[in-house]
């Protein structure tokens, strides 16, 4: 399929629609859409979302990831916002598969915590309940940043740049994602 088409198919009828927070409410309407969608030719899942829960998102891309190796054609289409999570649920999509609306915008951060550490118990069990913690945090980045590596790849923008610009929020407008070759084009 030549980009013309791709593009005209893109803008005909996505088959997958979510828009709102990545919770278990989306995924659970994502599964029931993708059960819903055709069977065959290629889908399109279009998102709106300001964010959410980024293990979710982590799901939704793997199960991407599983419709594209049993040979599935499948196409992200990023609405208005595609922010935080929903980012992670873009990098499941491989750089020519991803595509925005004019006047979308990407926003990639780092994970977030919020956390209150209470020490109570022996000292030894203090020691034990602080590990515990530092190896979340430290798993958490790890997944961060493979989910950074997986936005960027085959792009021009190098995981260094998003390391730097991520704790400050990076906004990027669908133009600039397409110039650095984030997304396949513009829609």
């Amino acid at each position: 399929m030549s980009g013309q088409d791709m593009s005209d198919k893109i803008r005909a009828a996505p088959q997958l629609r979510l828009v709102g927070s990545v919770d278990e409410a989306m995924y659970a309407e994502f599964r029931k859409q993708l059960a819903a969608a055709p069977e065959s030719g290629p889908l399109v899942v279009s998102l709106t979302t300001l964010g959410g829960n980024p293990e979710i998102a982590r799901a939704m891309a793997d199960d991407v990831r599983l419709l594209r190796e049993a040979g599935r054609e499948i196409y992200f289409l990023g609405k208005a916002a595609v922010y935080s999570a929903g980012a992670t649920f873009m990098a499941g999509f491989p750089v020519e598969a991803r595509y925005f609306t004019r006047n979308s915008s990407l926003l990639l951060h780092e994970r977030q915590i919020d956390r209150t550490v209470r020490l109570v118990g022996p000292l030894k069990s203090c020691i034990d309940q602080l590990r515990a913690t530092l190896n979340e945090i430290e798993f958490s980045i790890r997944i961060e940043e493979d989910g950074f590596r997986s936005i960027v790849a085959g792009s021009d923008v190098g995981f260094a740049e998003v390391r730097q610009k991520a704790p400050d929020n990076w906004y990027i407008a669908c133009e600039e994602a397409a110039e650095r070759g984030l997304i396949a084009g513009i829609v």
